[in-house]
């Protein structure tokens, strides 16, 4: 009966070990099945095979859960499988690998471009509004930056029967 103690020490010890490493180190392996997995996925929705793509970009993102381009590749397929809460979830995953992915590296000030986009494919119009005026502030000579914003492209790209099929 004195042993039923330490047991329930270990394993919370074990637990809690287990939740401060978090996700595994992501590997060059892990990185390279990643982008051959959505290579294959572009493949599929080049032929329009919707439920193929998507159980690739769903691998390529449980590989590589930090690269933003495969959760919205997997948004959109998705979409077009007509999963719109999936779609939301992917889309929503994007973001979060966008702010990392920014916040790891501030000198590429596109990922605030491509966020913005992600989220006007979420209908969060007004967070893809103020990510720009940021993007902006942050990098007021960025030339790409100062002509998306001047060229008013987030009103044209709102407007694009193409982006409104893939909009939530």
């Amino acid at each position: 009966m004195k042993k039923a103690p330490y047991a329930v020490v270990l394993v919370m010890l074990a637990l809690f070990g287990l939740a401060a490493c978090g996700r595994k180190e992501i590997t060059a392996l892990d990185r390279k099945k990643a982008a051959a997995a959505a290579s294959e996925g572009q493949f599929a929705v080049n032929l329009r095979d919707y439920t193929r793509a998507e159980g690739l970009y769903a691998q390529a993102t449980e590989l590589c859960p930090d690269a933003p381009e495969y959760w919205v590749a997997l948004g959109v397929a998705r979409k077009h499988l007509n999963n719109t809460s999936g779609a939301k979830k992917a889309y929503g995953e994007a973001v979060e690998a966008y702010d990392a992915a920014y916040k790891k590296d501030k000198t590429q000030p596109e990922v605030l471009l491509q966020k913005a986009y992600v989220l006007a494919l979420l209908g969060k119009i007004d967070d893809a509004r103020s990510t720009l005026e940021k993007a902006q502030k942050n990098h007021p000579d960025n030339r790409n930056i100062r002509m998306f914003i001047e060229s008013k492209q987030l009103d044209r790209l709102l407007n694009a029967p193409s982006f409104k099929e893939l909009a939530i």
